[in-house]
């Protein structure tokens, strides 16, 4: 079945069966790699994207749910090759681990910022309560979220 929609800005049309999930495609089809397979079923949040703007599990989010829209890979959040102020805090703050489930905290932060730019520690700490860390590197994270949110340490353009 031929689907179309925009990947990070890029219209793309392609060859998939509708009920394939939207992070196979982003990751096999399409070779963007950010995007992490977790649990599979959309518990832990490390697959997560923007489609249309809203945060989704994209493990469990059949592809053809996407036929049309647009949809942000982490990938999509570098603006002309400078990285998200949220990637630049999670460098700065030293946040990553194994950094297998930074892409989709990330895209959770990144949602949230967006529509709260000054957001509280409560505001971050809710946002981010369904991507789960295996490393425990939740204070980094927070830390690294809250500096953007207060523009401590980092340019806030883009977020």
């Amino acid at each position: 079945m031929a689907l179309s929609l925009t990947v990070n800005g890029e219209k793309r049309t392609l060859e998939v069966d509708g009920d394939t999930p939207l992070l196979w495609v982003i990751r096999d089809e399409l070779g963007l790699k950010g995007t992490k397979f977790g649990c599979g079923a959309g518990l832990c949040g490390a697959c997560t994207v923007h489609l249309d703007g809203q945060p989704v599990r994209s493990c469990s989010t059949p592809v053809d749910l996407a036929s049309g829209k647009s949809v942000t890979t982490i990938e999509g959040l570098a603006a002309k090759g400078d990285l998200h102020p949220l990637q630049k805090a999670w460098i700065e703050h030293g946040v990553p681990q194994c950094g297998y489930c930074q892409s989709g905290q990330i895209m959770s932060a990144a949602y949230l910022l967006k529509h709260n730019p000054a957001a509280e520690r409560e505001d971050i700490v809710a946002a981010l309560s369904g991507n789960l860390c295996r490393c425990g590197t939740y204070s980094k994270i927070i830390a690294a979220v809250e500096s953007v949110a207060s523009g401590e340490s980092v340019d806030r353009e883009g977020a």
